[in-house]
């Protein structure tokens, strides 16, 4: 077998389709390349219900309290109304309590998190495709999906885009052995 790289440009994007050879004959499964293309950030994401995050109000101290018991790097940062304003991370922090010879973790509690956040935000929505997705996490761990009044709806991963993908290239596998 071997593999033979077709390519399909678009103006918006770039689609590239890997065709396998068996015996002079092509095979892809078009079937499957469209529902691909078709699953929607919704159908990926993680609820805001189990999504860690934090208030813009809270105390740097909390942030970090929060960060290191979730094990993330980074999380949302939400207003009262839980809209999306940004996000926070360990190293924000961390460097916000440099001293010139230690640590000066007391300083934590007095700072907010709105201080610091980063408004650097890879946003999308519920409706947007997987390969948004996919653009959007190119240079971030998760993006943040909000509704369209801003309202924080959850995460997409890029743990959860490389889930699908690997499902789809068995499925496509198993289809054609």
């Amino acid at each position: 077998m071997r593999y033979i790289n077709t390519s399909n440009h678009t103006v918006s994007n770039y689609k590239y389709r890997w065709v396998k050879e068996n015996k002079g004959a092509l095979m892809m499964s078009t079937i499957q390349d469209q529902r691909l293309t078709s699953i929607t950030v919704g159908e990926l994401m993680i609820s805001s219900e189990k999504v860690a995050h934090v208030q813009v109000n809270n105390p740097l101290e909390h942030a970090l309290l929060v960060l290191v018991k979730s094990g993330y790097s980074a999380v949302p940062v939400l207003d009262s109304s839980y809209r999306l304003v940004g996000i926070i991370g360990k190293t924000v922090i961390l460097n916000q309590t440099l001293g010139l010879e230690r640590f000066e973790f007391e300083k934590l509690s007095d700072m907010r998190v709105h201080e610091v956040m980063s408004n650097d935000i890879p946003q999308l929505t519920k409706e947007d495709t997987l390969m948004k997705g996919l653009n959007s996490l190119i240079n971030y761990p998760f993006a943040c999906v909000q509704d369209k009044e801003g309202y924080f709806d959850g995460i997409l991963t890029r743990r959860a885009i490389l889930k699908e993908i690997k499902k789809d290239i068995y499925t496509a596998k198993q289809k054609t052995e």
